[in-house]
């Protein structure tokens, strides 16, 4: 009772608050990314000071602003007393760079991935990854947004004035204790908050305006949609633009999942409209609504009495303001090009079981499996042959909804319960929320990357469950990929280089070649039985160097900055 008790004064203190300008993160760009990962303190409420983590700052992170075709070199640098890692979740990348929970921050280290943006534009995000304490280093504080930007996005005439017209927007939901600090694995989350702003404004110019959302709540699924009902224009999902923006007056939005909106405020100067959340038209079986399980009256601890579970909620109000000097007044007709891959491409078919590891009235209160089994860090799940084209059908035999995600790849969704899949998910996605007892199957192809050392993640996004252990891996597996038995045991240094490097070894060798990451070669030398020699090549990315040495090839993996 006293945390029952506990939740409604929290909540009425949240409504009690007088107005705050909303938070916007400050950015970085560029090819060098340095982010320090650090201990902070964040006034929630007045006069009170909570303990926090952030990228760069007390709480959240910098937005990162990418290119496409960049090759960024990136330093992570962990000042916790705790371990952890950082994925770059949505993007993708090498799994050695992917920053699952393999490739630990040890405390008071750093980590320097650096690879080639590939990806399309959108809007993805970066977050802690670690086995067991994802949610407290979420919670805490740590997560941030990274904008992708290329050449058919900017083609288009968008709202791109980062703050002014481009918003980006990272909504969350938070428990407290006593003490107004954060409470991690907990469903007593009665505040909800943007860019870490409880009952924040904004002043918006009377133009089009773009919001770049992300759901980065621990289990929390929203409803969102304009007061009074208005129209808003979808542009992309997780992964990219759609074909054209898709007019609506609703989005939901399960844990981990990004969209971009615009929405039109032109002659609407000092009018105020919000972002709500109608979570009142959520069907129960989804965190977030009137009863979180399929069942109305299965229990989950702390869930209920919370004024935010089947109750529209308010999350930002906007105020409209004078316009810019040079405004975007219209909405696009057309976006960009997709290609969905076609059905009959596949060569594989997974099936994925979500059930309850302890079945009943009370499952809810338990953690969750994946084809009955818990996550080991051990055991890799699927191996999977590089460049194949797969569906994997996501059956859900719990009583509440998962928010499924997968790393390396985007996919698309081919059809809930054997029905398209509703407009608003049409796009590139890479987590797809699967309800009670529903069947939904995605196609993706699993190409560029092959590694038989470091797994990628798939994985429930409700940061408890995956903690609990709902959560496999798989690696990708090649002809090109690296043997252990003929990793080249001499010497390539300096590796990264900037584009000269030195080769040793205690054998003589006769060639060296090197390979993209799609096994194309981009050099190739030959030598009159050498033991050690300097070559030059300069093109940033990440390759596999192939050293010839009579019949025997060896490999190593090599970095160009």
């Amino acid at each position: 009772m006293k945390n029952i008790f506990l939740s409604f004064l929290l909540f009425l203190n949240f409504l009690a608050f007088a107005q705050n300008p909303l938070m916007i993160p400050p950015t970085l760009s560029g090819t060098n990314i340095n982010l320090n990962l650090q201990y902070g303190t964040h006034q929630f409420f007045p006069g009170q000071i909570t303990q926090t983590m952030g990228a760069n700052g007390d709480i959240l992170g910098p937005t990162l602003i990418l290119n496409q075709g960049d090759f960024v070199n990136f330093s992570v640098n962990n000042q916790l007393n705790d371990d952890t890692t950082i994925h770059w979740h949505g993007m993708h990348v090498s799994a050695i760079n992917d920053g699952g929970p393999h490739t630990v921050i040890a405390a008071g280290t750093t980590w320097t991935p650096a690879f080639t943006i590939l990806d399309k534009a959108a809007t993805y995000w970066y977050h802690p990854h670690l086995h067991t304490r994802t949610d407290l280093h979420v919670s805490k504080g740590i997560a941030g947004l990274i904008i992708v930007k290329d050449q058919e996005e900017a083609a288009l005439d968008l709202p791109r004035t980062y703050g002014v017209d481009d918003i980006p927007l990272v909504i969350q939901t938070k428990s407290f204790d006593s003490n107004n600090q954060i409470v991690n694995h907990s469903n007593s989350d009665t505040v909800v908050m943007a860019n870490a702003t409880i009952d924040p404004y904004i002043d918006l110019p009377a133009q089009v305006v773009r919001f770049r959302i992300l759901n980065g709540s621990s289990q929390r699924v929203f409803n969102l949609g304009l007061s009074n009902n208005e129209n808003f224009y979808l542009i992309t999902t997780d992964g990219g633009l759609l074909n054209a923006p898709l007019q609506t007056t609703r989005l939901q939005m399960a844990p981990g999942e990004r969209a971009e909106i615009l929405i039109d405020l032109s002659g609407r100067v000092n009018q105020t409209l919000s972002l709500k959340s109608y979570a009142s038209e959520l069907p129960n079986g989804i965190y977030g609504a009137t009863a979180p399980g399929m069942n109305a009256s299965m229990p989950l601890n702390g869930y209920n009495p919370n004024p935010l579970n089947g109750n529209d909620f308010d999350i930002l109000q906007i105020n409209v303001v004078a316009p810019t000097t040079n405004p975007v007044t219209s909405i696009p007709n057309t976006l960009a090009s997709l290609n969905p891959i076609p059905e009959a491409d596949a060569n594989t078919t997974r099936t994925l079981t979500f059930s309850p590891a302890s079945p009943g009235f009370n499952q809810l209160n338990g953690e969750f499996r994946i084809n009955n089994t818990s996550f080991d860090m051990n055991v890799i799940n699927y191996t999977i042959p590089l460049d194949n084209v797969e569906i994997w059908e996501l059956r859900n035999q719990s009583a509440i909804a998962h928010p499924f995600h997968i790393h390396d790849v985007q996919f698309y969704i081919l059809d809930r319960n054997g029905n398209p899949p509703p407009a608003t998910e049409q796009g590139r996605k890479d987590v797809v929320l699967v309800k009670p007892q529903e069947t939904v199957r995605f196609i993706t192809k699993f190409e560029t990357f092959a590694d038989d050392a470091v797994p990628y993640m798939y994985h429930c996004h409700m940061l408890t469950h995956e903690d609990g252990g709902m959560m496999g891996q798989f690696v990708v597996h090649s002809s090109n990929a690296i043997n252990d038995e003929t990793v080249f045991k001499g010497k390539v240094y300096p590796n990264p280089s900037s584009g000269n490097i030195h080769i040793e070894a205690k054998e003589a060798f006769s060639k060296i070649q090197i390979l993209d990451l799609t096994g194309r070669p981009v050099f190739e030398k030959n030598f009159n039985s050498v033991n050690q020699i300097e070559i030059k090549y300069d093109k940033p990315g990440m390759y596999v160097m192939e050293i010839y040495s009579g019949t025997t090839k060896y490999l190593k993996k090599l970095i160009i900055r």
